[in-house]
């Protein structure tokens, strides 16, 4: 994946949309279900009449089969709140050899790519990145003054300096504090390698994604890796020296003598977590950073606009 120069001009996204699945709160008239009704846009269903009101949207073709008087009601379309949520912690550098090809740059060019398709259909953004806490977090909103803080926020890393080395990450705590206060029934975009230190904190992190759906939000997770290296564990046969890039520990070893045990917990907890994101509703992408960000997003886009 090529280091690219703009963040905030994707024109290969022009001729798709972003359409929520679930009912959204919005500002304006927009693409996307709202759960406040009123009288434009889609018929929704009839109600009775109420004796006093304006007999605007009485239903006369329905009187006229049932002698009684019913309301057309209509469901509003809106604009939904885009949030993007971005783990920006030591490990997303990983590969720390080569600075154009790592999780995080790949993370920043999917968000940007998505903050320019909502932009496009007048729909609110707002960022949130963290790593053993929240950094930055804006809730979404409409104003270019705005959108404009979102895309220097970004820029930022895809500086290696402004990230740093040893920056753990505590994915589950930030998860569940962003449920609260990101407002409710928003689009909740996660880029993430979704990597604990303990396996019991595991459960903490299916906690948290599960407060999110609690919370009426909509949630993709973006499983950010280098399948390669991460999950296939595709080294060479030779010693390496690992070093972890959250704690700085480090580690001597031939792959060899670890592949099997090590690609076998890395299938078990990505199994997990697939099974954990279908029983709670979230969308899970397997975003390999072998792949261009473009393919991988558009792939998805594409695929979710014919499940519709």
């Amino acid at each position: 994946m090529e280091k690219l120069k703009d963040i905030e001009y994707f024109p290969e996204f022009d001729n798709l949309e972003f359409i929520a699945k679930q009912v959204v709160e919005g500002f304006i008239t927009g693409l996307h279900k709202s759960p406040f009704h009123g009288f434009s846009v889609e018929f929704a269903e009839h109600r009775l009449y109420n004796k006093g009101e304006s007999t605007k949207h009485i239903d006369w073709k329905l009187y006229a089969r049932t002698e009684k008087l019913f309301v057309k009601r209509y469901e509003e379309e809106t604009n939904l709140r885009g949030q993007l949520v971005i783990d920006v912690s030591s490990s997303m550098l990983f590969p720390q050899d080569n600075e154009r090809y790592n999780k995080l740059f790949f993370s920043v060019y999917c968000a940007s790519a998505l903050a320019y398709l909502l932009r496009r259909q007048r729909d609110a953004v707002g960022l949130s990145c963290f790593d053993n806490n929240i950094k930055f977090h804006a809730n979404a909103k409409l104003s270019a003054v705005h959108i404009q803080v979102i895309y220097n926020e970004l820029r930022k890393y895809l500086d290696v300096k402004n990230v740093g080395l040893q920056k753990r990450t505590n994915t589950a705590e930030t998860l569940h504090n962003l449920a609260e206060i990101i407002p409710k029934r928003s689009l909740v975009m996660i880029f993430s390698d979704m990597f604990t230190q303990e396996d019991e904190e595991n459960e903490s992190l299916f906690s948290a994604l599960q407060h999110l759906k609690y919370n009426k939000h909509e949630v993709i997770l973006f499983h950010v890796t280098d399948k390669k290296h991460e999950l296939d564990f595709a080294f060479s046969n030779r010693p390496y020296k690992f070093i972890d890039l959250e704690t700085n520990s480090q580690i001597k070893l031939n792959p060899n003598e670890i592949r099997e045990v090590y690609v076998e917990k890395a299938k078990s907890f990505s199994k997990e977590l697939n099974l954990k994101c279908g029983q709670y509703g979230i969308d899970i992408i397997e975003a390999d950073i072998n792949n261009r960000f473009y393919d991988v997003l558009y792939s998805y886009l594409i695929k979710r606009a014919k499940l519709g």
